[in-house]
């Protein structure tokens, strides 16, 4: 469709949106609909809630955020139910600052900016419709028109609370416009926009000495004095500071630490009372979510000085750490390199999988028990299966450190250096060993990295470097074995035969003569023997195997190839034992023959067609494999 026409159309949407009417009519509208009078927190909480809430190990996790932020799920769920809920429901949580800390590119702006984007898009829908008084340039609840005596009769008839008094325009407006008439005060529905400044505000701290009070709770426009006759008529005033127009809806208040002492103390009437001091008037009502960022250095700064203790209670620190898992890790680079102008460049396999272990092993802190390593813990997290451990073990590890997470690298250095890489070697395809060599040369220019992380860091990427070998051996050999999966399916099968009669005390039947036929110890040691597994520890790893055959037998399922990580493993380390040679005679020989050339041929199809190579990374692939064989 030609973009002019889903714009027109946009805008027919957009009109049959807007509504006008008295306030009377309003009325009928809260009768039928009582969740247009929720409260600004309300407003976020059943924003994120409708967006649909699914439960993954027994947490949950919530859709609103799943597209945009990665890896922190913990973080998110604690939000929402420290903070979102128990403030939907009028808790005294409500009356705090939110704060968000958490290191550099963590996701702290990117968390805000979506809730900014979300509100904009919930406004207009009929959950999240909102109404406002016509003309208000602070987008007032009709609801403040309701006089103070009678707003328990109010809340007897509809089941709904008011807070706020009346802003002293409306109070003005009231009076000369309507004759004190309430019912016929117009009200509009408005639609939240922090471009059009309705509902949403942005405060950001500037020169201290040129910042003027007036960015935040408007100000006295001169102009209309001589007209108006004094400076505390509401019509010479301008309510137009973030605080005014950020009514009904929520305000960011960016590096809030960084600010002058004076334009905090404004935010101590507004989210203990739920109002604020603006010119010669009084206290104006406002009902907002004040949200802040701030990295844990200038936070403890903050906390350590006595003049801030009132603020200081008057906050919810909610830690937004890194990311601590691999996948989640290659999800942020996937989507930082499909928004920017790189998105073109051929990115092998595995790249970014690399890249984000060398990352989020600089993040994980060193386990405290003696028998876990730094990469079984970085599996672990990630959900992988780690033999001797479990999930109760997971939580353990989780628990040993309150501030993992709050260093590291963060994400945007390894965009940056995947970036130069493509750009300095101008590269149309780039791989695992690509990124890693730039991640170590960026280490040299990075400002903040001391000697002795730097030798640190440099150990993860050897660690990452290993890794990859491990995946690289791998994926070349999935691509030599013909029809792989059915190959580890036939041996296994032979291997589980084998074992059975073995742990029986029973012979086989030879398929081909008929004749009965002992259980063939050679090819079982040969598979056991690529995991480790000693003469003497053979009959209790194959007698684990058979209980582990019948346990699935009971629950009616089939023991197949994926069903034990290690035997797997140990097939295809065998299958790969098989064709080492021959990996390494053909991509090592610089003039292979006719059988060897047609060989290199059909794995190079199979890693473009069925593993996601292009030409260029396949051939890379291969040769880095065979060097690796050649060692």
């Amino acid at each position: 469709m030609d973009i002019l026409k889903k714009i027109e159309m946009q805008r027919h949407e957009e009109e049959k949106l807007k509504w006008e009417g008295t306030f009377a009519e309003y009325l009928e509208i809260i009768k039928e609909k009582p969740w247009v009078a929720q409260s600004a927190h309300s407003r976020v909480y059943n924003m994120i809630k409708d967006a649909g809430v699914e439960k993954v190990d027994g947490k949950n996790q919530y859709q609103f955020f799943s597209n945009q932020l990665f890896g922190l799920e913990e973080a998110l769920e604690k939000l929402v139910e420290e903070y979102f809920h128990p403030a939907a429901k009028r808790l005294d949580v409500r009356k705090r600052i939110l704060l968000l800390m958490g290191p550099v590119s963590g996701g702290k702006s990117t968390l805000v900016a979506m809730l900014k984007r979300g509100l904009e898009a919930y406004s207009r829908t009929d959950r999240g419709a909102i109404y406002a008084i016509k003309g208000c340039p602070m987008h007032e609840d009709p609801l403040h028109l309701i006089p103070h005596h009678l707003r328990q009769d109010f809340f007897d008839e509809y089941g709904i609370r008011i807070e706020g008094n009346l802003s002293p325009l409306n109070t003005m407006r009231l009076d000369k416009e309507y004759g004190g008439r309430i019912e016929d005060v117009i009200v509009e529905r408005i639609f939240f926009s922090e471009d059009k400044r309705v509902g949403i505000g942005t405060f950001s701290p500037s020169d201290p000495k040129s910042q003027d009070i007036a960015d935040l709770t408007g100000s006295i426009d001169f102009s209309t004095i001589a007209e108006y006759g004094s400076e505390s008529d509401p019509r010479a005033y301008r309510f137009d500071g973030e605080l005014n127009k950020a009514n009904r809806g929520m305000m960011e208040f960016q590096e809030m630490l960084k600010c002058d002492e004076k334009f905090l103390w404004h935010l101590l009437s507004l989210t203990q009372e739920g109002n604020f001091k603006a010119g010669r008037f009084a206290l104006i009502s406002a009902d907002e979510l004040i949200v802040a960022h701030t990295n844990e250095t200038e936070y403890r700064s903050f906390i350590s000085n006595k003049k801030n203790e009132a603020l200081h209670s008057r906050i919810i620190v909610m830690p937004v750490p890194y990311n601590l898992k691999v996948s989640q890790e290659e999800k942020i680079y996937e989507k930082m390199i499909r928004e920017s102008d790189v998105s073109n460049v051929h990115i092998a396999p595995h790249t970014l999988k690399v890249a984000a272990m060398f990352t989020i092993l600089t993040r994980l802190k060193e386990p405290k028990k003696g028998d876990i390593d730094l990469v079984k813990k970085m599996r672990l997290y990630d959900g992988q299966n780690v033999e001797g451990f479990n999930s109760a073990d997971v939580e353990e590890l989780k628990k040993e450190y309150n501030d993992e997470g709050m260093s590291g690298i963060d994400p945007r250095y390894v965009i940056n250096r995947i970036s130069s890489t493509i750009i300095r070697k101008e590269m149309t395809s780039i791989n695992a060993l690509d990124v890693l060599r730039s991640l170590k040369e960026g280490l040299d220019q990075h400002p903040s990295i001391t000697d002795e992380l730097k030798e640190r860091y440099l150990n993860f990427i050897s660690v990452a470097r290993k890794e990859f070998d491990d995946i690289a051996k791998k994926e070349v050999q999935k691509a030599f074995v013909y029809s792989y999966e059915e190959s580890a399916k036939t041996l296994m099968d032979n291997y589980l035969d084998n074992v059975e009669a073995y742990c029986n005390k029973i012979k086989l039947r030879d398929p081909l003569t008929g004749e009965e036929i002992n259980p063939d110890e050679k090819l079982m040691r040969s598979i056991e023997e690529q995991i480790g597994i000693s003469e003497n520890a053979k009959k209790a790893f194959r007698e684990e195997i058979l209980i582990r055959i019948s346990a699935y037998a009971r629950k009616g399922k089939r023991f197949d190839y994926n069903s034990h990580d290690r035997l797997r493993e140990a097939i295809q380390k065998k299958l790969f034992a098989d064709l080492k040679d021959v990996v390494k005679i053909t991509t090592s020989t610089k003039t292979p023959d006719e059988q060897q050339l047609k060989k290199v041929n059909e794995v190079v199809a199979r890693l473009i067609d069925e593993h996601g190579y292009n030409s260029t990374s396949a051939n890379e692939l291969l040769r880095y494999v065979g060097s690796l064989l050649n060692r």
